[in-house]
């Protein structure tokens, strides 16, 4: 039962990740991938066990832990990939909800807006695909719909889904909850922005601090205290100092990156 449960658990998360693979056609990959990876890196590795006298035994020690990074790395870049798609399609639910909201005004009916709206710009215009797909194989709409939000990585396209199927098995218009929905929506992104200014001018200071200022006036009095003792600097000690700055710059452009919303300007 446990494995059933993991099995459909992968599945989910696999259709979510936009893989369509079954769980044991992926498992297996992910296995032979990670095989390779360890019995490369044990081999790596005992050419360096080997010539510096170290015990053999920690050949397959380290084959092992290569082994099991990555496996343990593989899954998880099903997170990974289900995380990014989500902040695409945020990106883009706003003006896709907001096309499909125009088209429903005109007149038309929904599947001929949704149909319209899959033929768009923008990610989100993807899951609109397949709800369309799924129509055209036979699928009823409120189904089509359900699977939709059932295996999408957006929580905010899930609330636009999950407003036109209430309003379509509720047989009303649903102009009005999709407009209400997209109004939360786009009222929800620019409470994001106003907490990404906050986080970003704290960020920045700590920035110009730590990856400005300091090692300015750390090398500066560096280099002066070192010419007036005649201490020798070896050129590895400046090489070092580089490779620790853009390694500094590098953690300050992920932390930009992460914290920056998910919005579409």
């Amino acid at each position: 039962m446990p494995k059933k449960e993991g099995n459909f658990r992968l599945k989910k998360k696999l259709r979510t990740a936009g893989i369509y693979e079954s769980p044991k056609h992926y498992t297996d990959k992910v296995m032979r991938s990670s095989v390779m990876v360890g019995i490369v890196m044990g081999v790596f590795s005992f050419f360096l066990i080997s010539k510096s006298g170290l015990p053999l035994i920690l050949v397959p020690a380290a084959g092992l832990v290569f082994f099991l990074m990555t496996y343990f790395t593989l899954f998880k870049a099903v997170d990974a990939s289900i995380a990014k798609r989500a902040k695409e399609i945020d990106k883009d639910v706003v003006f896709a909800g907001r096309f499909l909201l125009i088209k429903l005004n005109s007149g038309k009916p929904l599947v001929s807006s949704i149909i319209e709206a899959s033929q768009s710009y923008g990610v989100a215009s993807h899951y609109f695909k397949e709800i369309v797909r799924n129509i055209e194989l036979g699928t009823s709409i409120e189904d089509a719909l359900n699977d939709a939000m059932e295996y999408c990585p957006s929580h905010k396209m899930k609330r636009v889904l999950f407003q036109i199927n209430s309003a379509l098995k509720a047989g009303v218009d649903a102009t009005q909850n999709l407009e209400a929905v997209l109004d939360e929506i786009t009222h929800d992104q620019m409470i994001e922005i106003q907490k990404y200014g906050k986080k970003l001018s704290g960020l920045t200071l700590f920035y110009m601090l730590g990856a400005v200022v300091l090692p300015s006036l750390g090398m500066t009095m560096f280099i002066v205290v070192a010419s007036l003792v005649s201490l020798s600097i070896p050129p590895t000690l400046f090489m070092s100092i580089l490779f620790f700055l853009i390694l500094i710059e590098l953690v300050f452009v992920s932390m930009f990156r992460s914290i920056r919303p998910s919005v579409n300007l």
